[in-house]
């Protein structure tokens, strides 16, 4: 998809950078697949404030997606690409032979009318989910499991993709999105390519009530609290705060907060940069 600018006629468009959707083929959801979504505000189930700066927002309706792609050797057609407002990246709908309808991760480049496959006699093309150990070496995946059979959990996000760089026995090495270098079972499933709307990162809102509209209020900063509410408040005047730190006093920049004695620790390669 590409990107839309907008002409200044007023202050809301001056800036307002959005995708053009060219993509998209249909506005309307497949009925059976869809869900009532509750909106909590921010609340439990006592009514108390857990979380701050949610509320509002558009309704939306639950998408159910198949990140588990366990219908093995079952041949499907794409029969759209469609906009979900749960997630950045587009959906696809599949209709399989047997008559079944499921939504998947759009890949980038997948287009009406081309055929997927899960499972064992997959080949390695856009969109087909394959295990760990049969996909050829430095191939570009996403939606990968982390464990067997529990579905895809690593590269969701739009534009997101990890590469299958080495197998060393029982386990397979993947670069991930976020640099790191990892080790999962080659009996995990991934799909091949990358995930479709790479271009979410360039858009600008333009204004804050599409923030709202997205279910987010302001955000107070934590400078222009008081000292008993956050670290960086207080202080006569305009005062800097000192150093960037969390509410809870963890400093924000550059402070490494994972466990030395975390389990996953064996399975990690090399550390993100």
């Amino acid at each position: 998809m590409g990107l839309k600018k907008f002409k200044p006629t007023t202050p809301g468009q001056r800036h307002k950078i959005l995708t053009d959707f060219a993509e998209l083929t249909s506005s309307k959801p497949e009925k059976s697949l869809i869900s009532g979504k509750t909106k909590s505000g921010g609340r439990n189930n006592s009514g108390r404030m857990t979380m701050r700066y949610i509320g509002g927002g558009h309704k939306k309706r639950l998408r159910a997606i198949d990140f588990k792609r366990e219908k093995f050797s079952i041949p499907a057609t794409v029969k759209s690409i469609e906009y979900d407002p749960n997630r950045t990246a587009n959906i696809a709908l599949l209709h399989y032979a047997d008559g079944e309808k499921r939504y998947i991760l759009a890949p980038s480049g997948l287009k009406v009318g081309d055929t997927v496959v899960s499972g064992k006699d997959a080949a390695p093309n856009l969109g087909n989910s394959m295990f760990l150990s049969d996909i050829p070496l430095g191939t570009i995946i996403h939606n990968i499991e982390m464990r067997p059979g529990k579905g895809g959990a690593i590269a969701r996000g739009a534009g997101t993709y990890a590469q299958l760089s080495a197998r060393d026995g029982k386990y397979a090495i993947l670069k991930m999105p976020s640099g790191e270098t990892r080790m999962i079972l080659i009996t995990c499933l991934a799909t091949i390519g990358s995930v479709s709307n790479s271009e979410h990162n360039l858009t600008v809102s333009g204004k804050a009530g599409r923030s709202r509209w997205l279910g987010r209020r302001p955000r107070t900063r934590g400078v222009v609290m008081n000292p008993v509410d956050h670290p960086m408040g207080g202080g006569e005047g305009k005062n800097s705060g000192g150093h960037p730190r969390s509410r809870n006093g963890i400093p924000a920049k550059g402070f490494k907060t994972r466990s030395a004695k975390k389990h996953s620790n064996k399975f990690i390669v090399e550390k993100r940069k």
